[in-house]
């Protein structure tokens, strides 16, 4: 059974997991419950609730060397699904959240990133928030989660459960190198971010 995280923990993820390296890190989210017109979303966006249409939510990983990202490479996403060195790669764009399980799956082969790298940070943020007005407030259950890829034993578990009505990225964890083993942290943090491009500026 994996570990479920409160905001701001940070755990072993490879130690005590002999031989681990092949993990895929799932994150998933939903629709908030539709708000009937007049309800604070109807309010906010002038009638109609959230029917304006579907939230886009985009996962996204940012590599980092010695906590900054130094290339548009390292940054993998919809636009850009694969590593340079191929050890992390995206499973897809989902564009809607619909349904059970994760939305969008990251896999990561740990002993194959290159030894320059020390953090892989995990972000989702939602597409053209801005001139879609929309905002994580929108969004309910999301959650980022480590696995084996082997025999898909779930590792860690975190659910955000913050109130994140404003934000328009969410910053939701990382993993990172410690001495020869990698760890896991759960971060939680909503941001006003545009897009994914300010994102990683705020890296650089």
């Amino acid at each position: 059974m994996g570990i479920n995280l409160q905001k701001g923990q940070r755990v072993d993820l490879t130690k005590g997991h002999a031989g681990l390296s092949k993990i895929q890190v799932g994150l998933g989210w939903d629709p908030a419950e539709n708000k009937s017109s007049g309800g604070f979303l109807g309010g906010l966006f002038g009638g109609g609730g959230s029917k304006s249409g579907n939230v886009d939510c985009d996962a996204s990983v940012i590599m980092l060397k010695d906590d900054r990202v130094t290339s548009k490479e390292d940054v993998v996403f919809f636009g850009n699904l694969r590593s340079k060195d191929g050890s992390v790669q995206h499973s897809g764009d989902n564009l809607t959240g619909v349904g059970d399980g994760d939305d969008e799956v990251v896999s990561i082969d740990l002993q194959a990133i290159p030894a320059e790298f020390n953090r892989l940070v995990f972000v989702v943020n939602i597409y053209d928030a801005v001139n879609r007005k929309q905002h994580f407030g929108m969004i309910q259950n999301a959650y980022i989660r480590v696995y084996n890829a082997n025999n898909r034993e779930e590792l860690i578990r975190y659910n955000l459960t913050d109130d994140y009505s404003g934000s328009t990225t969410l910053v939701t964890g990382e993993i990172y190198r410690h001495g020869t083993e990698w760890k896991f942290a759960a971060i939680g943090n909503g941001t006003t971010d545009a897009n994914l491009s300010a994102v990683v500026a705020s890296y650089q």
